[in-house]
This record gives C-alpha cells, sequence and structure tokens, in this order.
C-alpha cells in the first residue's frame, strides 16, 4: 500500500482556489511540487501495469510535459474567467492514437470535494458523436451490457449535464436508448471521496474502476474503429 495525496495536497488547491494569482502560485509552487504534481506522477507511474491489463492500448504517462497530466496553468485567451490557473488537477489516461484520431480516455480528478474517476468521450465533434450514436443504434445488445449492466449504473453515473431536448436528425425516436443518443457526452463516472484520495489504498481503488470502465471504454473504442 502506498500514500500519494494528503491534507497537505487539499490545502494548497483550496489555497489557489481563494488567491488564484501568479504571485501567489509561484510562492507555494514548492507546496504544488511536493504535494500535487510529484505525488500524482507517482501514481500514474504505478497505474500502469494495472492499466495494460485492462487495454494494452492505453498509457499512464507520467511525463510533465506531453504526459497524462494537464496543465494547472489555464489557456484564458478566449476565456471570460481571466483566473491564471485550474484549482484541481486532473489526469487523461489516453490511447495510444489519440493524437491521430478521436479515442476515449480514462481520467482520475483531484479536487478538495469533488474528485472523481470516469471514462469515455468529452465533448467530442459532430463527427465522433454521430460515429458513436449510429454504432448504438447497429448494436443496442452490447450498448446494454457496457452502458447499462445494473453492476455497472450501481457504480457509475452517465454524465447527462448536457443533452439535445430532441431526438438527433435520422435517429428513431422509438430506440430503446433514446436517452443515450440524446447525449453530448458518452462518459462513466463516479466521486471519490476525499478520504479514499489520502488513503493508503487509492491506487487499488483507482485500478479497481479502471476494470471496472473496461467495458464501457471498449465499447467507444469499436464505435470508432479503434482497437482496445
Amino acid at each position: 500500500m502506498s500514500q500519494y495525496f494528503s491534507d497537505a495536497s487539499f490545502k494548497f488547491l483550496r489555497g489557489l482556489a481563494r488567491h488564484n494569482n501568479r504571485e501567489w502560485f509561484l510562492a507555494h509552487k514548492a507546496d504544488y511540487e511536493s504535494h500535487v504534481r510529484q505525488p500524482f506522477q507517482r501514481l500514474l507511474t504505478d497505474l500502469q501495469p494495472a492499466l495494460t491489463a485492462v487495454s494494452p492500448r492505453f498509457r499512464s504517462d507520467p511525463r510533465p510535459v506531453g504526459g497524462s497530466m494537464f496543465r494547472i496553468q489555464r489557456d484564458t485567451r478566449f476565456a471570460n474567467d481571466k483566473a491564471p490557473y485550474k484549482p484541481w488537477q486532473g489526469a487523461r489516461l489516453f490511447h495510444e492514437r489519440r493524437r491521430e484520431v478521436a479515442a476515449p480516455s480514462f481520467y482520475l480528478h483531484l479536487q478538495p470535494g469533488d474528485c472523481f474517476i470516469g471514462a469515455g468521450l468529452w465533448h467530442p465533434e459532430t463527427p465522433t458523436v454521430r460515429k458513436v450514436r449510429q454504432f448504438i443504434v447497429d448494436n443496442p445488445g452490447s450498448w446494454k451490457a457496457a452502458a447499462h449492466a445494473p453492476a455497472f449504473r450501481k457504480r457509475f453515473d452517465l454524465e447527462d449535464s448536457e443533452m439535445l431536448v430532441r431526438m438527433p436528425r435520422g435517429f428513431p425516436d422509438d430506440f430503446e436508448f433514446a436517452d443515450d443518443l440524446r447525449r453530448k457526452n458518452f462518459v462513466a463516472f463516479r466521486s471519490l471521496d476525499d478520504d479514499v484520495m489520502t488513503g493508503p489504498r487509492l491506487r487499488q481503488t483507482v485500478e479497481k474502476d479502471l476494470d471496472a470502465l473496461g467495458p464501457f471504454t471498449d465499447y467507444l473504442c469499436a464505435a470508432l474503429d479503434l482497437e482496445f
């Protein structure tokens, strides 16, 4: 067993949320490195064997640049919110072909009171969404097994904050999974308590979730003609 994050990790992120400016961040950068970035990098390194067992096509990459972790700096060029930093740290465990084609990913999110793990397609482009919708219509039985199995739905929620009001054009209104065809995101997730994130069994918990999210991610890969 190994502990990665601690109360100090959340203390830094809460402080950053309150003092979201360059001066505060630079004054506390050592805390960011010691309590957020480096522990996350260790966790990503330690997750790779279990991730490979789920799918040899996915990577848990600890590199500080070009790896799984998102930059904590925000891109404010086109944003109304000009706060320079994200008050959270996230990491995408990505498909090996992510730079070539649209691909689902696994995701882990560290934020006080809002930690979670998930997998899927977040804000995919229109052609990608249409491919997934058509694949669901053509393969409803395996979609039911991947996204609506009782054990899966007991553990994970399907993201539904962004849904079309009406059925997308060209798809049947009476389809068994009509609500799923109205989705803009195809994401399954579950919340993780802060105590889990700072506890000694975090890696084991994440590994079990990655395994449980595997069939759902496999289905989305199949929809996009990607190997899993």
